[in-house]
């Protein structure tokens, strides 16, 4: 028998006013999945997860969290799910185990578990070695998004949602939460919604990702990457002439498309190619420029699409589904001549 997936959404549409924030949003999430959420700004990820967490009301359609109707019964969610906003707030006067210890209390954990949980999320949070006494307002971005998960963490949630954890992060502060995450893997079901993709596509195990209010892409990276950008892509870098390389390609039946092409100052040209299928040319390439006169090839690296460009695809191609094409305008009728 299968288990009750951690999220399940079906055709969640919200509304404000005239302005539908999100249209017949669909999707699972299974448990101990880490979900990348992605979209642009105003595509509906933050709406999505208010309502997902109970802060919200959906216009129409349905959604559960740990099996529990997120409209029959929000107080119940929230007890099954922890939410870390993008914008952290946190008491500045207040000192880290002091603050969870009040938030723990808010949850409803247990008086006598309360001890317990604060010092098991500081330690999944690295806190309580190097902060527990600290004052929240003296500690580093790094520290504060620690301090936002392990309340996330409190009252042993199935589900934790976090918008933007890395946002304002040095590079250091990244690794650290990226790790954090990690950890989690597995025990608890993590939704993750970032601008920043190449965390994401570390991070996660799947994306979904929403434009104007619609899902428009999920899977794993490599399927989104065979749906959007199919094909193989190689970086070159030659001397010589492109157009020698373009005859090249044609005269040894290669399909292939420049996507991008820089000559630098030394002379050297640096070029995107995009070849048909999904099959190894890379042997073919490099046999075929040995030693040809027009160009001469210095280094080749086949590369797959980052989740950058499968975004971008997915994105562009929901808004030419969308996009209403132009009514023609009428042509007024030209005016007789002068009698």
């Amino acid at each position: 028998m299968e288990s009750t997936p951690s999220i399940r959404v079906e055709n969640l549409t919200r509304r404000f006013g005239a302005v539908t924030a999100i249209r017949n949003v669909s999707f699972t999430v299974n448990r101990g999945e880490i979900v990348g959420f992605l979209g642009p700004n105003g595509a509906g990820k933050s709406t999505t997860m208010r309502i997902l967490c109970g802060i919200l009301s959906a216009t129409s359609g349905s959604a559960w969290v740990a099996g529990v109707p997120v409209a029959l019964d929000p107080r119940e969610v929230k007890r099954h799910i922890g939410y870390m906003p993008e914008n952290n707030p946190l008491p500045d006067d207040m000192r880290v185990a002091e603050y969870l210890r009040f938030r723990a209390r808010l949850k409803q954990v247990p008086y006598r578990k309360v001890r317990t949980a604060v010092e098991e999320a500081m330690e999944v949070c690295d806190l309580a070695r190097t902060a527990r006494r600290k004052i929240i307002g003296t500690l580093s971005k790094g520290f504060r998004q620690r301090v936002g998960i392990a309340d996330a963490l409190l009252g042993n949630p199935e589900v934790i949602v976090m918008d933007e954890p890395t946002i304002g992060l040095d590079p250091h502060q990244i690794q650290g939460i990226r790790k954090l995450i990690d950890d989690l893997r597995g025990r608890l079901t993590v939704v993750l919604s970032s601008h920043i993709l190449p965390e994401i596509e570390r991070s996660c195990d799947r994306v979904i990702i929403i434009n104007r209010g619609r899902i428009v892409a999920s899977g794993t990276s490599s399927s989104l990457r065979e749906e959007f950008l199919p094909g193989s892509r190689y970086d070159l870098e030659l001397t010589g002439s492109q157009l020698a390389l373009e005859d090249c390609l044609q005269r040894n039946g290669i399909e292939a498309e420049i996507l991008e092409s820089e000559k630098r100052a030394d002379g050297t040209i640096s070029l995107s190619l995009k070849t048909a299928g999904n099959g190894e040319v890379g042997e073919a390439l490099i046999r075929m420029l040995a030693g040809h006169n027009g160009c001469t090839l210095r280094s080749l690296a086949r590369r797959n699409p980052s989740l950058e460009e499968i975004f971008l695809a997915a994105t562009k191609r929901s808004w030419e589904e969308t996009m209403e094409p132009a009514t023609p305008k009428k042509s007024r009728p030209e005016p007789s001549p002068a009698r």
